[in-house]
């Protein structure tokens, strides 16, 4: 376990125009002019967890809890579904030479039109299935690209949406490289979550939709935050959340910490480097979801400014956290948080119990902490296995020492 803190010379710098419009605190406002088309919404809850706080010696932990997000059971829901709806819009806008509203995209009319589009991605699991969801929701086609390390369980999850899987050799970033290839090649959109030079809209578009997680988060939350602690990954939901309350609060915003994989932690050694880089690829690890080697290219200009600390974490801090949370003490809500979904409390319960980490994050008794269960059990029988410390079937996993 390694704290690195944020040195670059733009922590702390306002968003650009661009970037508020992204993440910033007006972002979520644009995102609900699209709720007509997603009649399902509902707000997640945010859950207290005065046991878990009282035996970690801090002051409070709020955790969202995004596993019963639009029955998709992550988070990822509130961007892929969100990009391919605003790309549908705007397509059919085009075909009809009219503005088109949000509702009209569940109308046979605008379907049709949406049938002369395909939309693809590559995934690690979540932000494929949101994709798919929002293509058969709005009747697109749909590609979506799985390295040899997704789960058959989710694979069958993201084909449930009628999704076509093509599965590819290597690691995720090999899988994303592949599907804009293809895409290029046969005149589909790429909707990732990834930027890259010269991609950046979509993948705006993608971060954009997690906003309305923070809007949410905001209406909810019955006191200010000293501390939160998010996943890595490629950064995008860590620039969402690190950018909304820099956006909010400037430099008064509460700590942020991204929690990351130490088999997969590309956004540290970037912050360490103080520069945008990829690290090579390792052995796999039980937080699939995060399991990336690269940043994406505008999650990391917002972390750069928005940014504290990058912890990255072994294995077998997250199957603690996992049990933890469904078998809870003190009073606790049991819930029920995946692997990857738990990597934001394993980082806070690693850190408070590590007192030269504890202290340099300024943790104790007045703290209030943030915490995002970003998706619930969506590979269940990897759940079970992890939550009874069973043998793994996936080939892609490992039981964590």
């Amino acid at each position: 376990m390694k704290l690195v803190e944020n040195r670059s010379s733009k922590r702390n710098a306002p968003l650009s125009k661009e970037e508020a419009t992204i993440v910033g605190k007006g972002a979520a406002d644009i995102v609900r002019e699209f709720l007509p088309a997603f009649p399902i919404y509902a707000a997640t809850p945010l859950e207290t967890l005065p046991g878990l706080a009282t035996s970690l010696g801090i002051g409070g932990i709020d955790i969202k809890d995004e596993g019963q997000r639009y029955g998709l059971y992550s988070f990822k829901a509130l961007g892929g579904a969100y990009a391919v709806a605003r790309l549908v819009r705007d397509h059919a806008a085009k075909v009809l030479n009219r503005k088109v509203e949000p509702a009209e995209l569940l109308t046979d009319e605008v379907k049709n039109i949406a049938a002369q589009l395909t939309v693809c991605c590559a995934t690690d699991g979540n932000h494929g299935r949101s994709v798919a969801a929002g293509a058969q929701m709005f009747g697109c086609n749909c590609v979506i690209f799985l390295h040899s390390g997704v789960s058959e369980g989710r694979e069958k999850a993201i084909a449930s949406f009628g999704a076509e899987i093509r599965r590819t050799a290597g690691n995720y970033d090999q899988s994303v490289a592949e599907a804009s290839e293809t895409a290029d090649r046969e005149g589909w959109t790429t909707v990732s979550d990834f930027a890259w030079e010269g991609y950046t809209e979509i993948p705006g578009m993608v971060m954009q939709g997690y906003s309305l997680m923070l809007d949410e988060i905001s209406a909810q939350a019955k006191h200010a935050y000293t501390h939160i602690f998010v996943q890595g990954g490629v950064g995008g939901l860590a620039a969402a959340v690190a950018g909304h309350f820099l956006d909010r609060a400037g430099a008064k915003r509460p700590k942020l910490i991204v929690v990351e994989p130490a088999k997969a932690n590309c956004l540290q050694v970037s912050a360490e480097a103080d520069r945008r880089t990829s690290i090579e690829a390792g052995d796999a690890t039980v937080m699939a979801m995060l399991e990336c080697y690269e940043p994406s290219l505008t999650a990391w200009d917002i972390l750069e400014k928005s940014a504290d600390f990058y912890l990255d974490l072994d294995d077998g801090y997250a199957v603690d956290a996992l049990q933890r949370l469904a078998r809870p003490v003190g009073g606790d809500k049991a819930l029920r948080i995946g692997e990857s979904g738990v990597a934001g409390a394993a980082g806070l319960i690693a850190a408070a119990n590590d007192q030269s980490i504890r202290q340099k994050l300024g943790l104790d008794s007045a703290s209030r902490v943030l915490l995002i269960g970003t998706e619930g059990a969506t590979d269940p029988d990897l759940y079970e296995a992890l939550l009874n410390n069973k043998p793994l079937a996936a080939a892609h996993h490992s039981v964590p020492a």
